[in-house]
């Protein structure tokens, strides 16, 4: 019922999508966690996770020690540096914005800032910390990646060039329909040479 598929045939759809998937932007979730010996944290930007260039943004770490139990600000010596992406290891800070106690969804007093990123573009946050005297955590360091948007005010004075940008990257990339249906496709083939072989 089926002709008989070599490996190689089989492979070329998985080497197609790997390509696809390494080459499309990918999207990258707004809550990442980050561990370093026994911390994690979670970044959280208001509002909703979108910063934007020039207007005041509030970051905010959901920062745990191994177990799930929270630390608060008051029980860490923690600095935020941030960074404009790319930039070499002994680049001084963009920006030190002050740490202050945030109340979030179950965290009290976890640390937080006031940051207002100058333009739009790549940056990186890096929480540093240490415990303070009878606190029970390793020293960390946590670095996040962040991408800031153009303001709306921005995006106003600008409109001919973000037009013309949003034209060039619709054609220069696939859109989100074709790279499922490559997906899909793939799968089928997968299950229906398996299928073959089985039957």
């Amino acid at each position: 019922m089926f002709p008989q598929v070599s490996r190689a045939k089989l492979c070329l759809p998985v080497v197609f999508l790997l390509v696809l998937t390494g080459s499309y932007p990918s999207v990258v979730s707004a809550h990442t966690v980050k561990i370093a010996a026994d911390v994690g944290a979670t970044l959280h930007i208001e509002p909703n996770d979108n910063p934007q260039a020039g207007q005041p943004s509030q970051a905010w770490f959901a920062l745990t020690r191994k177990g799930g139990k929270a630390i608060a600000l008051k029980d860490c010596n923690c600095q935020l540096v941030v960074y404009a992406q790319p930039h070499t290891a002994k680049e001084p800070p963009l920006l030190e914005p002050p740490l202050k106690p945030i109340t979030a969804e179950r965290y009290q007093g976890t640390p937080g800032a006031d940051i207002i990123f100058p333009k739009p573009g790549a940056y990186q946050l890096a929480l540093r910390g240490k415990p303070i005297a009878g606190e029970n955590f390793k020293p960390f360091e946590l670095k996040f990646e962040v991408t800031v948007a153009a303001s709306a005010v921005n995006l106003s004075q600008n409109s001919q060039d973000v037009n013309n940008d949003v034209v060039q990257s619709q054609s220069q990339s696939f859109p989100l329909w074709a790279i499922a249906a490559a997906i899909f496709a793939s799968i089928g083939v997968v299950l229906a040479v398996r299928q073959k072989r089985k039957g």
